[in-house]
């Protein structure tokens, strides 16, 4: 049986640039579990009031996705190329019970 997780990074200070330079990598990984019908959502969260936040950058990550349990969502995150070149200073995996939309 597989659960809904919720997987966050939370951004490190000046972290813009490292996003950046694995941000292919980690949209790639993204794609994997979209083509496989397990992701629900994913994106950043913008530092400041704006779709496009600029030189502002990121205050962090969400990504709510179907895994077999919290230690596979746990693995999952922790090869993340955002986790592996330090873009997230904490980061965390909870299970996630969609009520809406059904």
């Amino acid at each position: 049986m597989t659960m809904l997780y919720a997987l966050y990074g939370e951004d490190a200070a000046d972290s813009l640039e490292k996003r950046l330079a694995v941000r292919a990598e980690h949209l790639a990984r993204l794609q994997t579990l979209h083509d496989q019908g397990r992701l629900l959502l994913a994106g950043p969260l913008p530092a400041i009031d704006a779709a496009d936040p600029g030189p502002a950058g990121f205050a962090g990550s969400l990504i709510v996705a179907e895994f077999p349990s919290q230690a596979e969502a746990e693995r999952w995150l922790q090869a993340d190329p955002y986790v592996a070149a330090g873009v997230f200073r904490s980061h965390w995996v909870r299970p996630f019970k969609q009520v809406f939309p059904k």
